[in-house]
């Protein structure tokens, strides 16, 4: 439910684009593209709150976190739960 949601964030984000509609739930993200840098973590993390409306703490995020789409979408999840 959130797959399709989160992807369309990270595209905005990221300023992917057309290439960012190729992304998958097992699209690698951290260390694979590279317009996610530590800053675009940061405005992902703000972007992802307020689609959401939910809170990201520190603490919350980790590199698994950012492994895949699929990892991202399903951590929104259950933080919107």
């Amino acid at each position: 439910m959130y797959l399709n949601e989160v992807k369309n964030v990270l595209i905005d984000v990221l300023n992917l684009g057309p290439a960012g509609q190729a992304l998958e739930a097992d699209s690698p993200l951290l260390g694979s593209l590279p317009e996610l840098d530590s800053m675009a973590v940061v405005s992902l993390i703000g972007a992802l709150e307020e689609q959401f409306g939910i809170a990201i703490d520190d603490d919350d995020i980790s590199a698994s976190t950012f492994a895949t789409l699929g990892s991202l979408a399903d951590f929104v999840a259950a933080k919107a739960a």
